[in-house]
């Protein structure tokens, strides 16, 4: 429920909506991700489902979300769990089957959610029939889906793969006597995108779903899509950052890559009402107007990882630096880019997913004492910046990182290649371990914890992973019944974020960027202003406040109190606060 400030602060602003200059309804909408392999399992077979997401679709609804992403669902070997597709028009027969998903798109458009699909088409499945007909002879018809290189021609210019055991790009295929492209494993070769044929392909495919009734895309990895199929040698630049290069800046900067977005754009993304946001990898703040300035008709938001590469060493490993991160970096990195967005275009914000770790053990505090105020704390971030915001499902109850201890509890093949490359080349195992129990991609992607019975209520049978061991004590049914539960704060913030609009579309203006514990923004628009303040640290933290501020203007706080002595604030370690300061 809202409280009697929130009420009023809606009330009073109901009409500002109206005066915003470009409102769509993905700008105003909170995505909710879910992982379907590790959210619930309706058959027993230890693999989430479409009935296990279709059981808990009150659940979802009752969180005020407004969208949902789901992960890749169509058929694949499972190289890359779903990120190597082998089927586009297909549901993988481990989470159901077409009538399901029918099932399922049904039951959130009943709900009044929208359904964003995962689009994987810089790469395929080494499976999918389109590669398997284009590597049985050099004069099948599919040849020109994929980039070869012919072994007569020597070996091929250089590219580095991101999760390959080899370190490089190029796979020699002795059935044709040729290489390869793969800029991830080798089981997932990228597709031509120079071939016009393969973008008619895409785009058919992309139809189908659309007709089908599908809300908008996520687009893996989209930004790689173009090559310069001379394959030049990687020109310095990009070979100077690291101990590995700057590859993925360098894969982004394909010579037809906005011709090809502006083509889909016009042959089917223009045709539906519907949302996308790219996956930007390699994408610089410099760059992205490019890609979702309206006038360009690209895409809608993308994903950027500045974010995501704070606080780690310039390893591809993901160490984390032991020096930390700090929090005068983050707002500085952030408020970047907000402000690149001020006046078109449309960000997206997120701090954790599929791909990174829990944001509790990223960003916050997942211990006992700091777990509760840290992840409401995050929260509030996320639903109070300027951009649409992605939660990762099991965030909206803190869960954390389960920091294996063993690599054999490691799935991911990112985690698995890596710690095989490290072995052959004599390096420290256990140090780079150590690491990816914090920075791990398999830390976010343990079960949802339903309850505290058998693997937290998420399957009759041993899940394909396993469970964080503190179910027990962090799970759903637990936090319905406690009405100050981080999951009951979650839906507050998206109660007080629907009714201020100036939360969603309000000027964004950092206050006192070099404090080193609290992060302080007003947002407003038109006559509203709300202060939003953030102490990011174990310790109190004292903040000097633009002006008075009186207790009843507080529509939230994750703690009961809130500290004020005329202009300034005393905020308990992790305090999340926001107050309106309409005039």
């Amino acid at each position: 429920m809202l409280t009697s400030a929130q009420e009023k602060s809606g009330s009073q602003h109901s009409n500002i909506y109206a005066a915003v200059p470009g409102p769509k309804w993905w700008k105003e909408a909170v995505v909710y991700q879910i992982y379907p392999r590790s959210f619930k399992d309706s058959n027993g077979d230890g693999i989430g489902d479409l009935q296990g997401i279709i059981s808990k679709l009150d659940y979802i609804q009752s969180l005020g979300v407004d969208v949902v992403w789901l992960n890749p669902i169509y058929p694949s070997p499972n190289c890359d769990n779903g990120y190597d597709v082998s089927d586009y028009e297909a549901i993988n027969p481990e989470f159901g089957t077409m009538q399901d998903f029918n099932e399922l798109l049904q039951g959130l458009h009943q709900r009044n959610l929208k359904l964003v699909m995962d689009l994987v088409v810089n790469h395929t499945s080494d499976e999918h029939k389109w590669f398997k007909e284009a590597r049985s002879s050099r004069q099948n018809p599919y040849r020109n889906y994929y980039h070869w290189w012919p072994a007569e021609n020597g070996k091929p210019p250089y590219r580095d793969s991101f999760f390959d055991v080899e370190d490089g790009a190029w796979k020699y295929d002795g059935q044709t006597d040729s290489y390869y492209l793969h800029y991830f494993s080798v089981k997932q070769p990228d597709l031509n995108w120079e071939n016009p044929v393969v973008r008619k392909e895409i785009f058919k495919m992309m139809h189908f779903w659309f007709d089908k009734g599908v809300d908008g895309f996520r687009m893996d990895v989209i930004s790689y899509i173009s090559k310069d199929t001379n394959f030049p040698v990687i020109t310095q630049e990009y070979l100077d950052k690291n101990d590995k290069g700057k590859w993925g800046l360098y894969y982004a900067k394909g010579p037809k890559l906005h011709d090809y977005l502006q083509q889909m754009n016009r042959e089917v993304l223009s045709q539906y009402e519907i949302m996308t946001v790219g996956e930007g990898s390699g994408v610089t703040i410099n760059e992205a107007m490019n890609f979702v300035d309206p006038d360009r008709k690209e895409l809608d938001m993308f994903f950027h990882f500045d974010g995501m590469n704070l606080g780690l060493t310039e390893s591809r490993y993901k160490q984390p630096d032991p020096a930390g991160w700090k929090l005068t970096d983050f707002k500085k990195l952030y408020s970047s880019w907000s402000d690149i967005f001020k006046e078109k275009g449309w960000g997206s914000i997120y701090l954790g997913n599929h791909d990174q770790p829990r944001m509790l053990s990223r960003w916050g505090n997942d211990t006992i004492a700091f777990r509760e105020a840290s992840a409401k704390l995050l929260l509030t971030f996320l639903l109070t910046m300027r951009a649409t915001p992605y939660v990762f499902a099991g965030d909206e109850i803190g869960m954390s990182n389960i920091k294996f201890d063993d690599i054999g509890d490691y799935r991911d093949i990112e985690t698995l290649n890596w710690y095989k490359k490290l072995q052959q080349d004599g390096e420290d195992t256990q140090k780079y371990l150590e690491g990816w129990k914090l920075t791990a991609r398999d830390n976010s992607r343990t079960p949802f914890q339903w309850n505290s019975e058998t693997n937290s209520g998420f399957s009759s049978a041993k899940p394909w992973i396993k469970v964080n061991p503190n179910f027990s004590a962090v799970n759903e049914a637990l936090q319905q019944a406690d009405p100050d539960s981080i999951l009951n704060y979650f839906r507050k913030v998206i109660q007080l974020r629907k009714a201020n609009p100036g939360l969603i579309y309000g000027k964004y203006e950092l206050l006192d960027k070099d404090h080193e514990q609290v992060y302080a923004y007003i947002r407003s628009l038109d006559k509203q202003q709300l202060l939003v303040m953030f102490n990011f640290s174990t310790k109190e933290a004292e903040f000097n406040l633009p002006f008075n501020i009186s207790h009843d203007a507080v529509l939230i706080n994750n703690y009961q109190v809130l500290k004020l002595d005329r202009q300034k604030a005393y905020l308990r370690p992790y305090q999340s606060v926001i107050i309106s300061i309409t005039n």
